[in-house]
């Protein structure tokens, strides 16, 4: 099994707190491989009395370069993308950053020119109070 990241709980914690169901790891397998995305959640929606399914990948962003964070995330986020619409249709695959990743980061025009033609579903959050600031889109 692989290690959970840094943020793992915090990103748990705050789904839970905004109304989510929360399960550890969503399993992908592909051939002989097998792969796990980090947590998988579900909301009923009583408006349209259906669940939204969401399969979160958790990044911290905390090595000395976060352009090789982000070449990391970016590549497991498309891997990800991909085996998730064949396996598990109904979910939406997002990517949970740290507040300070996306202000810091994300703004910069490097991640910018790249989020333009490979848009990523963000789940923002802030991990001193354990909530969820922003979904992006």
């Amino acid at each position: 099994m692989p290690a959970k990241d840094l943020y793992h709980e915090t990103v748990k914690t705050a789904l839970i707190k905004d109304g989510w169901t929360v399960n550890d790891d969503l399993p992908l397998k592909i051939g002989k491989r097998d792969l796990v995305i980090d947590l998988q959640a579900e909301k009923l929606l009583t408006a349209q009395r259906e669940n939204q399914k969401l399969a979160i990948e958790v990044k911290s962003f905390i090595s000395p370069s976060p352009v090789s964070d982000f070449e990391r995330a970016l590549g497991q986020y498309l891997l990800y993308e991909q085996l998730l619409k064949r396996q598990y249709p109904d979910h939406t695959l997002y990517l949970a950053i740290r507040e300070t990743v996306y202000v810091n980061f994300f703004q910069e025009e490097i991640a910018q020119v790249i989020l333009e033609s490979h848009p990523l579903n963000l789940l923002i959050f802030d991990e001193i109070q354990e909530e969820i600031l922003q979904w992006k889109p």
